[in-house]
């Protein structure tokens, strides 16, 4: 039987190449993200990823995604949390608007998708929780305060949760 995975940001760069590589080793792929159409050419790659919608910006809907996913797949076994977005142009005129934007979606959003599958998990006594961040998490960078600071919330945030996760094989 093929393992499962949920992969947010799979409409480009990291996400997408995962999407793929697990594709091709036969793993069953929920693939989300906001671009509906850049999901729709990812499922038509390969047979093995399936298209599930979502910003995950949107808490509520982010809960009802998994219940998809869940529903189409019955199982999963691992998610890897990798939404993210840089405006590095915008980010040179340090809006709080912008950097705003940025932490509701690289933190917030990540966060969402993890409220989501936190009883589920933790219910089911095993998986993995995989929240991808980046190297600018640790130190700061030109015209990337926004993304800087989003990805340090997300390092400091995923060292918190493995102590909480743990207990429960996860």
């Amino acid at each position: 039987m093929s393992k499962k995975i949920w992969i947010t940001g799979a409409s480009s760069g990291i996400g997408k190449a995962l999407a793929i590589k697990f594709a091709n080793n036969d793993w069953q792929v929920a693939a989300s993200a906001r671009r509906e159409n850049l999901l729709k050419d990812l499922s038509k790659i390969n047979s093995n990823i399936s298209s599930f919608p979502l910003d995950v910006r949107d808490e509520k809907f982010t809960k009802i995604a998994f219940e998809n996913i869940i529903e189409k797949f019955k199982t999963i076994d691992v998610c890897v949390f990798c939404t993210g977005i840089h405006d590095p142009d915008a980010e040179k005129r340090l809006s709080s608007e912008k950097i705003r934007e940025i932490m509701d979606t690289n933190f917030f959003g990540t966060l969402n998708c993890i409220t989501s599958v936190n009883n589920y998990f933790k219910e089911k006594k095993n998986g993995h929780i995989s929240i991808v961040s980046s190297v600018a998490g640790y130190r700061g960078l030109p015209a990337a305060a926004g993304y800087c600071a989003s990805k340090a919330a997300l390092i400091n945030l995923a060292e918190s949760l493995y102590f909480d996760f743990i207990r429960y094989n996860v």
